[in-house]
């Protein structure tokens, strides 16, 4: 791999595993000194300790705001500047909305949205002072595609995407760059965790009133004003 980020200073959110991981192995392969921003303090450990020297831990809990306002201060205690941002870290909830818990999506609400665009911020303002940066968000297909099997996650990607491409044309002048990449299914911890209710059967539908049988007109006008199936209401036999 060539070392064209030789000299860079990236950080990625939700770094000690998954995509995460990955893309922190790939810029730290290109040459980079990597971040890892994570809340997760033992896989922090494990992660840096794989990625060696060129990386270190930050440990932050991105769901709480005072928290997120340390991290860009403690990068750069560590490496001394910071080149790529690459806002990663989210949760997924999938499934049908009927019959689910709307507290259920609060914290990927928070991690996927509110954390994404926390942290975005939290290092903007230096990079536009810098006059120089890059930040990339996890997106997702299903932030360009809906997709029927989440829409609660849908919409959160679909929020990502409005984010990222708002906020590039506001920084673009600073010589800020800002995009977003769209993985689909990846085969991740967080993935394999929540598959299984995926691939669920879906819960039936209540059933619409069945039609009438075709004997009289009554029987189909009765059937219509009745939540009963025509059958059940006694008016032909």
């Amino acid at each position: 791999m060539s070392m064209e980020l030789e000299g860079k200073v990236a950080a990625v959110t939700g770094g000690a595993s998954g995509i995460g991981l990955a893309c922190a192995k790939a810029m730290a392969g290109a040459g980079a000194r990597v971040a890892l921003v994570d809340y997760d303090a033992a896989a922090l450990d494990r992660a840096c300790s794989e990625l060696g020297a060129g990386a270190f831990g930050v440990r932050v809990d991105l769901t709480d705001p005072g928290d997120v306002a340390t991290m860009l201060p403690r990068i750069l205690e560590t490496a001394g500047q910071l080149d790529i941002f690459h806002a990663n870290a989210g949760s997924y909830v999938g499934g049908e909305v009927v019959g689910q818990d709307p507290d259920s999506w609060d914290r990927m609400l928070n991690l996927n949205i509110n954390a994404a665009f926390r942290t975005v911020h939290a290092v903007l303002g230096y990079m536009t002072e810098r006059g120089e940066g890059d930040i990339v968000m996890t997106s997702s297909v299903a932030g360009v595609e809906p997709v029927r099997a989440e829409p609660i996650y849908t919409a959160s990607k679909h929020a990502v995407q409005a984010f990222t491409h708002t906020v590039r044309r506001q920084v673009a002048e600073f010589g800020v760059r800002v995009g977003a990449v769209q993985p689909g299914p990846v085969v991740t911890p967080l993935l394999n965790s929540t598959w299984s209710r995926i691939c669920a059967p879906a819960p039936r539908w209540p059933s619409r009133p069945a039609p009438a049988p075709s004997c009289c007109r009554p029987c189909r006008r009765r059937s219509r004003r009745s939540s009963r199936p025509a059958s059940a209401t006694g008016t032909c036999r």
